[in-house]
């Protein structure tokens, strides 16, 4: 009778259109809204100081000041705005330039031969971008590495941006300057770094399970069960202190440099699919406007919403998944992988590339009626091996995430990727540090985990 259940359960989901998946802001339109029917870009000449908008994350918002009588590659279009490139992707200019005469045809200039435009692809390709600068106020770009050079824009604070080179200089006084080469409207610019910091990478946090203190009997000494208060505390000071929470297929954007995010970024993650994340931290983090990926042991799924036991793992029912999509992107944590061997072993580590495979796509099948794209792998108990990566692969996986500790920076392996975990006694203070962007990375070691 069970099995009955849960097969009407399954067919429940299908032809309700619970596979539809929920966008996280749907006030907000998508590049592929704003993109170009003629994509062509021509040399113009910017004659009045505007704002250029893109999209950093899902949000279009200003990011750069154009300055006058500067060159940039633009669209020139009879469409609603002109687009320039921007860091990873493009910028948009409102309609109406044209007309009101703020660009004028390259023709009629008189161009400065030093300065370096990447038009051409095959120029594109003799810069790659190597690193990320972030801005924490509105910083210069400058059209040689010499803060006496002309500005050609401002960059507003809170940017992620692609460096293309950096250079050492002398300035007037001997002093030593580093200089990031960076590309806006296909336009080479210069930034000092004493204007911004070095990008040290993108915390992904990873969190198990939440109980309040009262209730924890069973699980006082595993460092993957977080208390509510703590939980609460971490997740407020992310938006108080302006983080906004990524999607790993924004990471995935991040690591192949094709969207820009903010400087102040953070991606949340739960392994398991517990009861308890969807009871404490599902509301919270909803009420905060914030989004996770939450990793669920498809077999694990309940048929109904089991009473609530603080102490035992109880894991979350259809109904429950269903109604956190709106904040979960729910992906796999494996179908029946999530085991030990008899040597307390990960036991993905026994077995052969075929069976894991198969297994990861059993799971992929059971999650698409909650969520069509399957693209993320969260290792059972962070075990991996080359065979494991291969199997990944194979499985149709473009990313995974391991539990050893560190930021994601750019160049890391797309399916070895690290996690941070924030213990219960961390002091905020100490938090703060762990998803900032300082010089030092702190990581917690001696993690427990509830087995």
């Amino acid at each position: 009778m069970r099995i009955i259940a849960n097969i009407l359960i399954i067919l429940c989901f299908i032809f309700t259109g619970f596979a539809s998946a929920v966008s996280y802001e749907r006030g907000i339109p998508t590049e592929a809204q704003w993109d170009l029917k003629m994509p062509i870009t021509t040399l113009m000449q910017l004659r009045q100081q505007k704002t250029l908008y893109a999209f950093v994350g899902d949000k279009l918002q200003p990011v750069a000041e154009l300055f006058p009588n500067q060159s940039f590659y633009a669209s020139v279009t009879e469409g609603d705005y002109h687009k320039i490139q921007f860091g990873n992707a493009q910028g948009y200019l409102e309609a109406g330039y044209l007309e009101d005469g703020y660009f004028e045809d390259i023709a009629s200039m008189k161009p400065d031969k030093k300065i370096r435009f990447l038009s051409d692809s095959t120029k594109k390709a003799d810069y790659p971008i190597y690193e990320y600068l972030i801005t924490t106020k509105n910083t210069p770009i400058y059209s040689d590495k010499d803060i006496a050079s002309p500005q050609i824009a401002t960059l507003l604070p809170n940017l992620r941006y692609p460096v293309l080179s950096r250079t050492i200089k002398e300035d007037t006084n001997g002093s030593k300057i580093n200089w990031f080469e960076i590309s806006l409207g296909d336009r080479l610019g210069y930034i000092s770094s004493r204007d911004v910091k070095p990008d040290l990478g993108i915390p992904v946090l990873t969190y198990h399970h939440i109980l309040k203190v009262t209730e924890n009997h069973n699980f006082r000494h595993t460092s993957t069960t977080t208390s509510l208060t703590a939980f609460t505390e971490q997740m407020n000071y992310l938006k108080e202190a302006g983080y906004e929470t990524l999607s790993l297929n924004q990471v995935a954007g991040y690591l192949n440099k094709s969207v820009n995010l903010p400087g102040k970024a953070v991606a949340l993650t739960f392994d398991d699919g517990l009861q308890s994340v969807y009871r404490y931290a599902y509301p919270l983090l909803k009420e905060n406007g914030q989004r996770a990926t939450l990793f669920v042991i498809s077999s694990r799924i309940k048929s109904k919403t089991p009473k609530w036991a603080p102490n035992s793992l109880q894991f979350m029912s259809w109904q429950s998944l269903k109604s956190s999509r709106d904040v979960f992107d729910i992906q796999s944590h494996s179908h029946f992988l999530h085991r030990l061997d008899n040597n307390k072993k990960p036991i993905i580590f026994s077995r052969q590339s075929h069976t894991i495979i198969l297994d990861l796509q059993r799971s992929q099948r059971v999650l698409r009626l909650l969520n069509p794209h399957q693209y993320a792998f969260a290792y059972p108990f962070g075990g991996y091996n080359q065979r494991a990566i291969t199997a990944v692969k194979a499985s149709g996986m473009t990313l995974a995430v391991t539990t050893q500790q560190g930021k994601v920076r750019l160049g890391d392996p797309p399916f070895a990727l690290k996690r941070l975990y924030a213990l219960s006694t961390d002091p905020i203070e100490k938090f703060a540090r762990m998803v900032g962007n300082d010089e030092y990375e702190v990581v917690n070691k001696n993690i427990v985990v509830d087995k």
